[in-house]
């Protein structure tokens, strides 16, 4: 890839209301992973368009154009020939009209708005024969299969939930809107507000909780090549993972938010030993499946939480896993779960940056 040249892109554009159902944008739109991945890229003598000539390492928006027309237009006539799409992508969205002219990280747009819907992506995997964690939709309107008007202990204890329960939104980001109730008036009270607010949309996730350990699992795309003798078994045939990264220091059963907390501060790489455990060997093979039912064409992140039996359970695949990483100054500390995986396997953030880049597609 050393002859293209890069252009990331930040999140301009909010993502559109899908089936009610919405997905808040985030602050900043990624321009602070987008910064991280330009400056390292730049640094490791890879050539990057950046909007101004000199572009700050403490100014995140120095490095990253916006993902509309106007910003996908002017990174490329400054001679932009890889777009990393470091944004929320979505059917409609701007960058499909180049996606001929151009290479692409990232997914396609469909496959975003498609897998978004945390709901409907679990049912499928577990519909594949995953192990996914048992959901229902919870509502007012004739979509949902539990309504709040109905809400019982009894109308859940025929889907085999019992408390405490997760209670999310459908297109939630990270753990925005993730609550663990832990009654029925709970889970009524909590529910009405989420719907009332209008924050998230028209439905939510009700979620069997389970209580085990939590890890992550970053899942790579096709033709972006491993760190030096690691091998892991896997289902997948092209796609592999990352060591898992597991979660502690949860807040009521939820992993904080990394905007609040530092994922550097409650996540740790498992170890050779934990890796090569049955369950950890099952939980790696069903991520790179689930990679491979989505047809994922940059990396997801999958996490997954262990049951009272023991087993993993997937409970959140990620389409657009947060990418951060050291290296701008006051970054120290900002690796993501991706780049705290790739270093426990003896990758820097960069090399796994030029990994990822390596399987950047075009139509």
């Amino acid at each position: 890839m050393s002859k293209d040249t890069i252009a990331v892109l930040f999140q301009a554009l909010p993502p559109p209301i899908v089936d009610g159902q919405r997905k808040t944008p985030k602050p900043g739109g990624y321009s602070d992973s987008g910064a991280d991945i330009g400056f390292a890229l730049c640094n490791g003598n890879l050539d990057v368009i950046t909007p101004v000539s000199q572009p700050d390492p403490g100014r995140a928006m120095d490095w990253v154009f916006p993902d509309t027309d106007e910003g996908i237009a002017s990174a490329i006539q400054n001679g932009a020939t890889v777009l990393w799409a470091n944004t929320v992508l979505f059917t409609g969205h701007p960058i499909e009209k180049v996606m001929k002219q151009v290479c692409i990280v990232g997914q396609l747009p469909s496959a975003v708005q498609n897998f978004d819907d945390k709901f409907h992506t679990n049912r499928l995997l577990a519909e594949r024969g995953l192990p996914a964690a048992r959901s229902f939709l919870l509502g007012d309107d004739n979509e949902a299969e539990i309504t709040l008007s109905n809400l019982t202990e009894a109308s859940l204890a025929q889907r085999n939930l019992i408390f405490p329960l997760m209670l999310k939104p459908i297109r939630g980001r990270g753990s925005q809107g993730v609550t663990r109730v832990k009654s029925l008036a709970a889970l009524k009270s909590q529910a009405t507000e989420l719907l009332e607010s209008g924050e998230f949309g028209t439905l939510l996730i009700l979620e069997e909780y389970l209580d085990g350990e939590e890890v992550t699992v970053t899942v790579m795309p096709p033709k972006s090549p491993r760190p030096a003798g690691i091998k892991y078994a896997e289902a997948s045939n092209i796609y592999w993972g990352l060591r898992p990264v597991c979660r502690f220091n949860h807040a009521d059963g939820v992993a904080p938010y990394n905007g609040a907390v530092a994922v550097t501060q409650n996540s740790r790489a498992i170890s050779a030993e934990e890796l090569a455990q049955p369950e950890m060997v099952a939980t790696m093979r069903a991520c790179t499946k689930a990679a491979e039912i989505v047809e994922a064409r940059a990396p997801i992140r999958i996490d997954c939480r262990a049951g009272r039996d023991g087993r993993y359970r997937l409970f959140d695949l990620n389409m657009k896993p947060n990418m951060t990483g050291n290296g701008r100054p006051g970054r120290e500390n900002q690796d993501s779960l991706s780049a705290i995986a790739a270093e426990a396997d003896g990758w820097t953030y960069l090399d796994l940056l030029k990994s990822i880049l390596t399987a950047a597609w075009t139509e």
